[in-house]
């Protein structure tokens, strides 16, 4: 989303460009124990033992069916694929159209640092025949198919300011999801200004979207969008930033849901932490986008650990002096941690009991029940 150019970011390491340093790092697969028989595709069969004829397999070194996720998605025309993803660093953009709808993707390992699905575009990174990306553009993976659903995943941008001190768009966007029932487990969402975009099609379109037991990590706006999504039992990360001189240093969520849409970001059973200095991160700030100045950003975090790196004195902050952040809809609910102690009751908002028992997965997911899919 659109904010303030920020100076350059000198953090560098937190994903790698090839499987061999991703080994290094831990963020590949280790190697199998001698004696045993290479199985890169886990309990989720092979090419020779395919599990269903929808079922696809990706594997980096030429194993499976394609070599790239982006391969296999061009692959599956129509409803209803899997495609099993063997560990590896896949360096490439994808994108999953509306018409491949009920698509799943598997990490075959059951370990998202496994598979890692990375580029490195920004906002402001030119494009071949000119112009920019822009902050949807810079998109590493993008859904906006209907019933997609991945586990052990990670999605990732590595774009860093440091590298780009000629470039003020530094929005990089490691997931753009906007489908409907759009589900994660176990993933990974790795990046810094605007990681994890969960949006809709459109504006008169209420997406929903469930996040559980994941990990998303970044500084400015990193959890962003207007879906009505649900976070259970996740894990946020605020990074540090060597090139600001005083907090704040970022912000964890900026919703801009619709004003016509009466469910937003609900944050449950989860916890903030951080590695920038205490109090240098805002929890919040509401999103107004130009192309919808009747929006009411929405947020509810409840029975979340917030970390010192929360500003507990001043948790949320304005965007926009336009649309001040205490006209939009912002609550909390019996969170604990130091991040949560309310010393300005003004500037944290609490629900009652009574609105706290509307303000869960299931109100929030209607008839969708993803939490019960199995895999």
């Amino acid at each position: 989303m659109l904010s303030q150019p920020h100076r350059s970011l000198s953090r560098r390491g937190f994903l790698v460009a090839s499987a061999a340093a991703g080994a290094a790092l831990g963020l590949a697969s280790a190697p199998a124990r001698a004696g045993t028989r290479p199985r890169p595709f886990g309990r989720y069969g092979s090419p020779a033992a395919r599990r269903s004829p929808k079922t696809l397999y990706v594997h980096p070194g030429g194993a499976g069916d394609f070599t790239t996720v982006r391969d296999a998605v061009a692959a599956a025309s129509g409803s209803g694929y899997t495609l099993v993803i063997a560990p590896g660093v896949y360096r490439q953009t994808v994108a999953v159209d509306p018409a491949r709808t009920e698509m799943t993707w598997i990490g075959a390992s059951e370990r998202p640092r496994d598979v890692v699905i990375v580029y490195d575009n920004a906002a402001g990174t030119p494009k071949p025949g000119g112009g920019t990306h822009g902050t949807t553009g810079s998109a590493t993976t993008t859904v906006q198919a209907d019933g997609f659903t991945a586990r052990w995943i990670t999605f990732a941008n590595d774009w860093l300011r440091a590298d780009h001190p000629d470039i003020t768009g530094t929005q990089a966007v490691a997931l753009k999801v906007q489908g409907d029932r759009s589900a994660f487990h176990h993933c990974r969402f790795l990046g810094h200004q605007d990681t994890l975009y969960a949006d809709s099609m459109a504006l008169g379109t209420f997406a929903r979207q469930y996040f559980a037991h994941c990990y998303a990590e970044g500084d400015v706006d990193f959890v962003f969008g207007r879906a009505t999504a649900v976070f259970e039992h996740c894990h946020f990360r605020t990074l540090n930033r060597t090139d600001l001189p005083a907090a704040p240093y970022g912000f964890v969520f900026a919703p801009s849901t619709a004003g016509a849409n009466p469910l937003g970001y609900l944050v449950t059973r989860s916890r903030v932490s951080s590695e920038a200095p205490d109090g240098h991160f805002k929890l919040a700030r509401p999103w107004v986008p130009s192309s919808d100045t009747t929006a009411r950003p929405m947020l509810t975090v409840r029975d979340t650990r917030l970390g010192p790196g929360i500003d507990a004195v001043a948790p949320y902050t304005n965007m926009s002096e336009s649309y001040p952040w205490q006209e939009q809809r912002f609550a909390e609910y019996r969170n604990s941690g130091p991040g949560a102690t309310i010393t300005v009751p003004a500037n944290r908002p609490q629900l009652t009991p009574q609105q706290a028992r509307s303000a869960t997965p299931a109100a929030c997911l209607g008839d969708w029940e993803p939490w019960k899919e199995a895999c």
